[in-house]
């Protein structure tokens, strides 16, 4: 009876015995399957690449700048009136004293009219005194008073003139008009706007430079600016004023180029990127940023190293400079024609076998084009 009840037990330690025998011998199958895979496997990255080159690059000075009219002013009226007539095209360019708007003067003209009269008798009276004082009919005190009295109307005529003249609004000077800001009837008030006038070739360019800058900067100094409205296009231009004093509160100096804006593209109070030549060329070994790797424990690029047809990569510290656009400069760590990664770096460590594939390259502009959005 004994040995009955012990032989069910004996088959289970048998069958468990043998189920997990089988599972470990599964498991170094597999992996035995799995580390041949790997060994047989290309694990090659697929990456990018390019060659270090030298640019030459000129000493810039760079500043965010805003345009300015030569002669911009709102254009008003000096005397109240009545809007008669609007002889503008809103848009427009106008030539120096083009009428622009005719404010009611009938009451002044009559009043010139009146002046006008008063001053032609004031003129008999004198001629006439005058000659009866040759022969002394009247006393010089007379003739005094004649005279002072015809000088002082002809005064007021002219002042009368000249407010006549005040009610035919003109152009200052030679520009392009904004939009109307008066209707037919209104009634003006001195001081009251009529319309934008700005004067748009050239225009100025505002910009701030540190005064540390200052001694690299001279009147004359060619300057090349790009507004983002108008992306690929640039302008050149010349520094004509640099402001002789320094703002105290942010130590700052205001410098005015002048530009030549012949099409009129450019407008007041656009926003503008300036950049100044300020010294001689300089070479320097340059790399796509995309190519670095930027860490706080240092700037890290992957260059390739060919052994027969493979290729592997070794990583190597290095120091960068100026940037310029999608350019980086680089001034320790690697050397003119060293072939780099320029993408895929974030799978690679020492020695990662790689595969070239160049078929998309990452922008190297110095000088990239904005695209409008």
């Amino acid at each position: 009876m004994e040995f009955k009840s012990k032989k069910p037990m004996t088959i289970m330690l048998i069958c468990v015995l043998v189920l997990f025998g089988g599972i470990f011998l599964y498991k170094i199958v597999m992996g035995k399957i799995m580390r041949h895979f790997m060994l047989t496997r290309n694990m090659s990255v697929s990456v990018s690449t390019t060659v270090v080159k030298e640019s030459v690059w000129k000493s810039q000075l760079k500043a965010s700048a805003s345009l300015r009219a030569v002669q911009g002013v709102n254009v008003t009226t000096q005397l109240a009136g009545m809007v008669d007539n609007i002889y503008f095209i809103p848009g427009s360019m106008v030539a120096k004293d083009t009428v622009l708007v005719q404010l009611n003067a009938d009451t002044d003209i009559a009043q010139l009219h009146a002046l006008e009269a008063q001053a032609a008798l004031a003129k008999i009276v004198y001629k006439r005194d005058k000659a009866q004082f040759g022969v002394s009919a009247v006393s010089q005190a007379t003739l005094d008073s004649d005279e002072a009295n015809l000088k002082n109307l002809e005064a007021q005529v002219m002042a009368q003139a000249d407010s006549v003249r005040k009610k035919t609004i003109k152009a200052p000077f030679t520009g392009h008009l904004g939009v109307c800001q008066v209707n037919l009837g209104q009634y003006l008030n001195p001081g009251d706007s009529v319309v934008s006038l700005q004067q748009l070739n050239p225009i100025y360019i505002d910009f701030f430079v540190p005064q540390q800058a200052l001694a690299q900067l001279k009147m004359g100094q060619e300057v090349t600016m790009s507004v983002d409205v108008f992306p690929g296009e640039s302008y050149h231009g010349k520094i004509t004023t640099i402001n002789p004093v320094v703002d105290s509160s942010t130590r700052n100096v205001e410098i005015e180029a002048t530009v030549e804006n012949p099409k009129f593209k450019l407008i007041p109070g656009m926003f503008t990127a300036v950049t100044v030549e300020t010294g001689s060329a300089t070479t320097y070994m340059t790399l796509p940023q995309a190519a670095v790797s930027y860490n706080p424990f240092g700037n890290i690029v992957y260059i390739v190293n060919q052994k027969d047809s493979n290729f592997s990569v070794t990583q190597s510290f290095v120091e960068t400079g100026e940037v310029r656009g999608d350019q980086v400069a680089i001034l320790k760590g690697l050397k003119k024609g060293q072939t780099v990664v320029t993408s895929g770096q974030l799978k690679l460590k020492n020695g990662s076998p790689v595969v070239i594939n160049n078929a998309i390259e990452p922008s190297d502009n110095p000088h990239p084009v904005i695209k409008g959005q």
